[in-house]
């Protein structure tokens, strides 16, 4: 099953806003994981949501929001599932062994799990054809993932 989100709301220059030497890309000013958006409503709802303060849980050394108790509890019990593959970095960029943050706005559900991008033509060309974009960046995370900070 392969599920495309849409830009849902225009915004600063994302890129700018998130680090690229984390290894899960966190927002360098608020320090919360994917600018903030609920990673399980992504499953659940079908489209890029906006977490609550209220729902906030320490995951991996990083904050992540949700929009209920149950999204939260859900995420807790399997980050592996839930968390955006490549720690949120475009699967694409990580294919060429290049570490660039992923958009929460641009997303893609391929093979149970969650894969953000950078770029809407990026996440383009990956719904097309995942599975060539993915042989390659599984091989490159291990070694782009240490180049990372802890």
């Amino acid at each position: 099953m392969l599920l495309a989100g849409f830009l849902a709301t225009a915004g600063g220059d994302f890129a700018d806003a998130a680090s690229t030497t984390e290894r899960i890309v966190i927002n360098r000013f608020s320090g919360i994981a994917i600018e903030g958006f609920d990673p399980v409503a992504y499953f659940v709802e079908g489209r890029a949501e906006t977490g609550l303060p209220q729902f906030e849980a320490l995951e991996a050394g990083v904050v992540w929001r949700f929009r209920n108790e149950g999204n939260r509890a859900s995420f807790l019990a399997h980050p592996e599932v839930y968390g955006p593959q490549f720690g949120g970095y475009d699967p694409t960029d990580v294919a060429r062994g290049v570490a660039f943050a992923g958009n929460p706005r641009f997303w893609v559900i391929a093979g149970e799990r969650l894969y953000l991008f950078g770029r809407e033509a990026s996440r383009e060309a990956f719904a097309a054809d995942p599975e060539s974009f993915l042989k390659d960046a599984e091989a490159r995370w291990p070694k782009l993932e240490q180049s990372l900070a802890q």
